[in-house]
């Protein structure tokens, strides 16, 4: 769908996404017109806003809904969901992911769908060229993976099919059940080759074409109506012509989407999207420096095209900040903060605290506090760490006392019970100032309550400080049993009161 809000002074286009809740507030005064593109289904509820929060949830969930009136609703397949972008008037960007973390974020960035990269996903799962050493297992198990992470559809990086005619229905059935919306395939030899890289080679035109029977075939069988993505690689292979005229047949073979890979200027792109005009055409914008001329999506709306594919952004930007933060790291330093999310942010983005308000629903209303040490020690490191979270809006932190119950009281009546006997009347309190300055933990223990505590402190690994105590177990009052710097330059201190 497309808002156009036109006045006497300006006329703004907005693409609009059926699957995500929008906000739009009107000026004062209000504009002329309002007019909602005639594609639009108002059978599809939602809200119309101009906000890009990230952390703003969705109204759809897993699949795009349709209504059956104004107040039944049916879910939508993936494939379905996709083939109403395709209806959408304008171009439509879509990021390529390599993985659930990377789908997820284009995802929370507002992109109604996503594609995945064989050149990514190679380079992230295997560290290898896109030269045909990675395998349909492989991308299957990694696809299945992203489209589990996300709600909007995701269109698969099929390859070449993999094989013949017979291997290429196995991808396409294959890619159904791991929850594809579409599927790209392409005329390219075994072992196949990056699209804009070197040495590419295509079967025949009848070998070409009969692939994508076979995937039709195959959604049919399957009951599916997956998007069929038909790619040739003949432009630069063979020639502008050639590639013309296999596109032109793979429209009459039953393809949803026509692709041709690595065309070298406007006027070739223009010529593409003149050819069956009525099936939607996919350009590819490779970044850093492909065959294809870099248009922006306006430029490409004009031209003809419906879809676009951004495969290396993503995969690019890790690369490159992987590579600087590592070489801080090595200068002794830490990535500087406008490069790294805080701790909370990647907690939020990967559902921490989603999953926390999940469990509290799930929690026994009558648990009692457990009196086992193992318990007890988790519940502090729990919090201390929810303690450090809140570092950049008080430095200092509170002071973590630690409650235990009362059956560990009975120890100091009696000393003949187990090893810290004499003991458990005394606390032990580690702290930790940071190299900035800033008190990082102040944590109190009940002196015999040692196990587990290299958890808390991982520093303290490999010191006995039963030992320490045992040593000022008879000493009235308080006692420093370690004072050291240790590798990250934070001071530990550690006391027996």
């Amino acid at each position: 769908m497309e808002l156009r809000v036109a006045s006497k002074d300006a006329c703004l286009s907005l693409p609009l996404s059926h699957r995500s809740p929008l906000r739009f507030q009107l000026p004062s005064p209000p504009p002329h017109s309002l007019h909602l593109s005639p594609s639009w289904r108002p059978s599809i509820k939602r809200t119309i806003s101009l906000s890009r929060n990230p952390h703003q949830k969705r109204v759809s969930q897993i699949m795009a809904m349709s209504a059956r009136n104004n107040d039944e609703f049916i879910a939508e397949s993936p494939a379905k969901a996709l083939r109403r972008i395709l209806e959408m008037p304008g171009v439509h960007q879509g990021p390529a992911c390599f993985d659930a973390l990377s789908a997820k974020l284009v995802e929370r960035a507002g992109f109604l769908y996503c594609f995945t990269s064989g050149f990514s996903i190679s380079a992230a799962r295997l560290a290898l060229p896109d030269t045909g050493f990675i395998s349909y297992g492989e991308m299957l198990d990694q696809g299945q993976l992203i489209t589990q992470s996300v709600s909007i559809p995701v269109i698969g990086d099929g390859d070449n099919g993999y094989g013949n005619a017979m291997n290429v229905k196995r991808t396409v059935k294959g890619y159904i059940r791991a929850g594809f919306a579409g599927i790209i395939l392409e005329d390219q030899v075994s072992p196949k080759a990056c699209g804009h890289t070197q040495g590419r080679k295509v079967v025949s035109r009848e070998e070409a074409v009969l692939r994508i029977k076979a995937a039709v075939d195959a959604r049919k069988e399957s009951g599916s109506d997956i998007v069929i993505v038909a790619r040739t690689d003949s432009r630069q292979a063979v020639s502008l012509s050639e590639s013309l005229w296999r596109a032109r047949a793979f429209a009459d073979a039953g393809a949803d989407v026509l692709f041709i890979d690595a065309l070298a200027s406007k006027d070739e792109m223009e010529a593409f999207c003149k050819i069956s005009p009525k099936i939607p055409k996919m350009a590819n914008m490779l970044e850093g420096g492909g065959k294809t001329p870099i248009f922006n999506p306006l430029e490409l709306e004009e031209i003809g095209y419906k879809l676009v594919a951004y495969p290396l952004s993503l995969v690019g930007v890790s690369i490159r900040a992987m590579q600087d933060a590592l070489l801080a790291i090595k200068g002794g330093r830490l990535p500087s903060p406008g490069t790294l999310p805080t701790f909370g942010e990647m907690k939020e983005i990967l559902g921490f605290n989603s999953y926390y308000e999940e469990e509290r629903k799930y929690a026994s209303a009558v648990s009692q506090p457990s009196i086992k040490v193992d318990s007890n020690i988790s519940s502090l490191q729990r919090r201390v760490e929810d303690d450090s979270e809140k570092k950049d809006q008080n430095p200092q932190g509170p002071v973590v006392e630690v409650i235990t119950p009362e059956i560990y009281r009975s120890h100091d009546a009696d000393e003949s019970k187990g090893p810290f006997s004499g003991i458990w009347s005394r606390r032990l309190r580690v702290k930790i100032t940071g190299r900035d300055g800033f008190e990082r933990l102040d944590v109190r223990i009940p002196a015999g309550f040692l196990e587990g505590l290299t958890n808390i402190v991982p520093a303290l690994g490999g010191v006995n400080i039963k030992e320490l105590m045992d040593d000022a177990a008879g000493e009235v009052g308080g006692k420093l049993l370690l004072d050291f710097v240790d590798g990250m330059g934070d001071r530990i201190e550690v006391f027996l009161e």
